[in-house]
């Protein structure tokens, strides 16, 4: 429910920063190529260093979400989340030194391109169809969630609310192309620290510093490290945080198409993995500071919950609530905050724009032109049509917010569609660059069989609620806040409690979808392609470059594999030319 309105320096500040946003889109228009070729339009013409591509890498993916999403974690189930910090340190080597070698050395627009080279056709486009539906439903969450903190704070409509993030971001992405989402990013990621910091500051001052920010924390239950259970289906543990963590941590940042899209727009390898380090620091800060944003949340409101006062619908809204409770007295500060949680969605969703405007040329439009013509379609050509279709992306982004209200809290939300598509095709990818026996009709049985287990598992259900900490309404005032307060007294004290009966595959934590698609993939596929190719049913010509199969085309392969397998090669042709100088010298 709406509760507030900005007043005239909030107002002045939001629009601002939303022109500025415009007005670095008009800029990458109309300055160096001026976008007319898609080498420009999509890869920025692989000029871009390395610092506003780190930024851009984090900025892609925990925005939003981020901001609201990791914040209500600890503010409603404690600190448990902050585990998964170590599946990105343990996860960033192998994104760097595994995977992007191998998309480094195609320089292809379109990461799927690898998996013609390296199965077929038909597994480019299995697995570009997959990543095409998981960041559309991507794109609906992370426009809804700052449209929902506007409402909140505002008392804007969030339909108001989703149009004008969506097509300001629709706007700048379809005008400036990569170029100005990078730059973008950069400023909006800015904006997003100021967001979290603004928020911790205030509360901290209001405490009287961060040690009764941590002291009531702890006191109350939210400071958690310790669960080290081993059962699948609590929400969140070491194991569930960071081996789920570091598979939907790869799946992002190793083989996804929209992170691969900005490692590939700089200059050489060594600049793309120095990104990949960097954001490694810029990902924890971000992830810290939101989770001890929590904290300072529920210190100011640790007697009386909001949502149990009717203040507001979802503790989605709780941190927008804040900034309206305690930042009306700085000017401008609340809409400092707004900007923020704008610029985080903003970043979000031009990078969705950008890939999918990049695969939908290079996977689909390219392939049809080239069926229906029986030529290539020029790159002079193909910009005014990939520019066409961000924008229809941007605008069918602004549709699908409208019903992401529905898929629950943001952060579960977005992590499941991450878990239910990324880990299928991080195996697919894994198989790829790390196996020469598998074949596609193998690992396209086991891509279709993880697809359905993930999405039956991710999005059956009925599943059960998530519980939470406690709440008190104790230092409520308003007689809503105490009938709500009692009511939960009464029920906590029930003699006999009766719980619904879930399906035991509904109750498994979210995070660890992603790990069982991942492995059902693997298993399946390798499987299948062993079996296959025995019986005659599948082969596997496309990783070698002779007609004999003897040659192997080692840039298919990770690099640590393939120098093993080139030394192998090369022993063995040693070997065989040692045995023929032997058997001409016996003669």
């Amino acid at each position: 429910m709406p509760v507030g309105t900005f007043d005239a320096w909030d107002t002045a500040v939001l629009i601002s920063i939303l022109v500025i946003s415009a007005l670095i889109g008009i800029y990458y228009r109309y300055t160096g190529g001026k976008q007319k070729t898609t080498q420009e339009y999509l890869m920025a013409d692989q000029s871009m260093t390395t610092f506003p591509v780190s930024f851009s890498l984090m900025a892609s993916f925990m925005s939003a979400i981020s901001l609201m999403g990791v914040s209500n974690e600890s503010y409603e189930f404690g600190t448990m989340f902050c585990v998964i910090n170590i599946a990105y340190v343990l996860s960033t080597p192998i994104a760097a030194y595994l995977f992007l070698p191998v998309f480094y050395r195609m320089r292809t627009t379109s990461v799927y391109e690898y998996l013609e080279r390296r199965f077929g056709q038909a597994t480019r486009l299995s697995a570009s169809l997959a990543f095409t539906v998981q960041m559309i439903l991507y794109m609906g969450i992370a426009l809804y969630a700052p449209a929902l903190a506007l409402e909140a704070v505002t008392g804007i409509p969030r339909s108001w609310a989703i149009v004008v993030i969506g097509l300001v971001c629709t706007f700048y992405s379809t005008l400036g192309g990569l170029k100005a989402v990078l730059i973008t990013d950069v400023f909006q990621s800015f904006l997003m620290f100021a967001a979290i910091y603004a928020v911790i500051f205030v509360s901290a001052i209001k405490a009287g510093g961060f040690a009764a920010i941590w002291e009531v924390a702890v006191e109350r239950g939210r400071v958690q490290f310790d669960d080290f259970s081993l059962d699948p289906t609590a929400r969140h543990t070491w194991w569930s945080l960071i081996i789920g963590g570091m598979v939907t941590y790869l799946s992002l940042y190793g083989v996804n198409q929209t992170q691969v899209q900005r490692l590939l727009s700089v200059r050489n390898l060594k600049s793309a993995q120095s990104a990949l380090w960097w954001n490694l620091p810029i990902l924890g800060m971000l992830s810290f500071s939101t989770i001890f944003s929590g904290l300072a949340i529920f210190y100011y409101y640790r007697d009386c919950d909001p949502v149990l006062e009717g203040r507001i619908e979802k503790r989605d809204q709780v941190m927008p609530l804040f900034a309206l409770d305690t930042m009306g007295q700085y000017p401008g500060l609340c809409g400092l905050f707004v900007s923020g949680i704008f610029s985080a969605s903003l970043s979000t969703i031009s990078s969705a724009v950008t890939s999918l405007s990049a695969v939908t040329l290079e996977d689909y439009l390219k392939p049809l032109y080239k069926t229906i013509f029986k030529r290539t379609l020029v790159d002079s050509k193909s910009t005014l049509p990939t520019k066409v279709v961000a924008c229809i992306f941007g605008l069918l982004c602004i549709g699908l917010a409208f019903v992401a209200g529905s898929l629950g809290g943001v952060l579960q939300a977005s992590l499941t569609i991450f878990g239910v598509v990324g880990g299928p095709l991080l195996a697919v990818f894994t198989l790829g660059v790390c196996t020469t026996r598998t074949n596609q009709r193998g690992v396209l049985l086991g891509f279709l069989a993880s697809l359905m287990v993930s999405f039956w598992m991710g999005f059956g259900g009925p599943k059960p609620k998530p519980v939470t900490l406690d709440f008190s309404t104790s230092g409520c005032s308003n007689a809503t806040a105490l009938l709500a307060h009692a009511i939960e007294l009464n029920a906590n004290s029930s003699p006999v409690v009766i719980e619904p009966h879930y399906f035991w595959l509904y109750r498994i934590s979210y995070l660890w979808l992603s790990v069982i698609g991942f492995l059902i993939a693997v298993v399946v596929g390798y499987g299948s392609s062993i079996v296959l190719a025995h019986f005659g049913k599948a082969e596997n010509t496309e990783i070698y470059l002779d007609k004999y199969q003897k040659q192997l085309d080692y840039d298919l392969f990770a690099p640590v594999l393939s120098r093993r397998w080139r030394r192998q090669a090369e022993q063995r042709n040693n070997l065989a030319q040692d045995e023929t100088l032997t058997k001409l010298t016996q003669q």
